[in-house]
C-alpha cells in the first residue's frame, strides 16, 4: 500500500539546526518537499541560499560513495524536483537582525573558511537535484499553493515569519483558503528567550510579522489560527542532540574546533555535519550544555507527523491555545511574547492597561462603568461567554518525547 505524502513548503534561514532539519526532511518519506524558500535571519540571504546547496552537495557526495544508501533520502529523488528560491532579505519593518553570534558569518559556523571543500562558493553553481528558481520565493509559493488541491499543502516556517506574512499580504484570500496547515517554530511563552532574556530569535528578527499574523490589534487574524501550530522554545528546547551521543553513534573522531573533521576519514555526510557541529559544540559548552537544541528539527518532525486535516493531531502530540501579544519596539523586550498572567475575575480585558482602560471608560460613561470580563484561554470558557471561536494561538505543549525524536533523527540522517 503506497503512502500518501504531505506536500510541504519549507521557509527557512539556514543556520546550523535548520540544515539538520533539512537533512531530516530529505530523509522523511511522509512528506514531499515542493520548495525551500530561504530568507534573512540566522545569516544573510545569499549565505542561506548557499547553505541549502551545501547540504544537497553533501548528500550527493555521500550517495556517490554509498549508492546503496539512496533509499535513505526519498526526497532527494522525489517525483517532484524541489524548487530553491529566495524569499525576503529584511523584516516587514525595523532593522535587520541576525544570529551570527551563534551560527557564524556564513550560518554554518564559518564552514566556508574552515572547510572550503564542502559546497559551492557561489549560488550560480546550482545542483542537479534541485531547481533553482529565477523568480521570487513569494511568487513560487503562491504558484504552488494555487496549483495544489485545497488544504493539501503544509507550510513550515523555520525562520522569521516575514515571508509568510508577505504571502498573506499579497493574496490573503488564496493563502487563507488553500494552505492546509502552518507549522512555525518561534517565540517563548513561559521560558527565557535565547536571543535576549525574553525573546526567541525568529520572533525577535521580525516581531512585526508576528503581530500581523498572530495577534492583530483589530479583527480576525488574516490566516485561520485553527490551522496554525506554533512550537515555542517551551517545547523545542528539551529536545536535544547530546554531543557525546553524536560522537558515540555517528562520528567517533568528533571533538571540536581543536580537532577539525578530516575528509576521507568518515562518510561524506558525517564529515559535512561534523564540520559545522564541531564549532557548535564549543559554543554550546560556553552556554553550559554539551548538546545541540533541536528547535527546527522539532518543527519538521511535527510537520512530518501530523495528518493533513486539522485540527486532528497524531498520537503523542497535544496543543493548547495561548493568548499573547508581541513587543515590537521595546528597548529591551523586542520580540517578547507578553502573556497576561493576572487572574482577577473583575479585571479588564486580558492585556489591557487597566489605568488607561478605566480612564477611557470613565470619560465615556462619566464614571458609571463596570469592568469588562477578562478574556479566557479555553474553548469551554470561550463558549460560555458567547465567543464563536476559541481564542489564542494553538501551541504545541506535548510531543512523543525527546528520546523518540533523537532516535528518529539518528536513524534517518546518519543511519545510526
Amino acid at each position: 500500500m503506497s503512502m500518501t505524502k504531505t506536500p510541504v513548503i519549507i521557509d527557512t534561514d539556514p543556520g546550523v539546526d535548520d540544515i539538520v532539519a533539512i537533512l531530516f526532511a530529505l530523509a522523511s518519506p511522509e512528506i514531499e518537499i515542493l520548495a525551500i524558500v530561504v530568507s534573512f535571519g540566522n545569516t544573510d540571504l545569499e549565505s542561506s541560499f548557499l547553505n541549502v546547496l551545501k547540504a544537497y552537495q553533501a548528500v550527493e557526495t555521500h550517495l556517490e560513495e554509498y549508492p546503496d544508501h539512496e533509499s535513505r533520502f526519498p526526497n532527494f529523488f522525489g517525483s517532484v524536483k524541489t524548487i530553491l528560491a529566495k524569499g525576503l532579505d529584511k523584516p516587514l519593518e525595523g532593522p535587520i537582525m541576525d544570529a551570527e553570534y551563534f551560527h557564524g558569518r556564513d550560518g554554518l559556523c564559518d564552514i566556508s573558511a574552515r572547510h572550503p571543500d564542502l559546497g559551492p562558493s557561489n549560488s550560480t553553481v546550482g545542483h542537479p537535484r534541485i531547481e533553482v528558481a529565477r523568480g521570487s520565493g513569494l511568487d513560487i509559493s503562491l504558484s504552488l499553493i494555487r496549483s495544489y488541491p485545497t488544504l493539501s499543502i503544509t507550510y513550515v516556517v523555520l525562520g522569521p515569519l516575514t515571508s509568510f506574512a508577505a504571502l498573506v499580504r499579497k493574496d490573503q484570500a488564496l493563502i487563507a483558503s488553500k494552505v492546509g496547515r502552518v507549522v512555525c517554530m518561534g517565540g517563548a511563552l513561559d521560558v527565557p528567550g535565547n536571543t535576549s532574556p525574553v525573546a526567541e530569535f525568529n520572533f525577535y528578527a521580525d516581531p512585526y510579522a508576528v503581530k500581523e499574523l498572530l495577534c492583530p490589534a483589530k479583527g480576525e487574524p488574516p490566516f485561520p489560527l485553527e490551522r496554525f501550530l506554533l512550537l515555542p522554545l517551551d517545547i523545542t528546547t528539551p529536545h536535544e542532540l547530546p554531543f557525546p551521543v553524536y560522537k558515540e553513534q555517528v562520528d567517533q573522531t568528533f571533538h571540536g574546533v581543536a580537532a577539525p573533521s578530516v575528509s576521507g576519514s568518515k562518510s561524506p555526510l558525517t564529515h559535512f555535519t561534523s564540520s559545522f557541529l564541531e564549532q557548535t559544540r564549543d559554543i554550546m559548552l560556553r552556554f553550559g550544555k554539551d548538546a545541540m537544541e533541536l528547535h527546527d528539527i522539532v518543527a519538521i518532525w511535527c510537520a512530518v507527523s501530523q495528518p493533513p486535516s486539522p485540527p486532528d493531531l497524531a498520537p503523542g502530540w497535544a496543543v493548547e491555545r495561548r493568548i499573547f501579544d508581541v513587543e515590537r519596539t521595546g528597548e529591551l523586550t523586542r520580540g517578547m511574547l507578553v502573556v497576561d498572567r493576572r487572574e482577577d475575575e473583575n479585571a479588564f480585558a486580558l492585556g489591557a492597561n487597566r489605568a488607561e482602560a478605566q480612564a477611557e471608560l470613565n470619560e465615556k460613561a462619566e464614571g458609571k462603568v463596570a469592568p469588562a470580563r477578562v478574556e479566557v484561554e479555553s474553548f469551554e470558557q470561550a463558549v460560555s461567554v458567547g465567543t464563536s471561536k476559541p481564542p489564542g494561538v494553538p501551541c504545541v505543549v506535548k510531543t512523543p518525547g525527546p528520546d523518540v525524536l533523537l532516535q528518529l533523527l539518528l536513524e534517518r540522517v546518519w543511519a545510526a
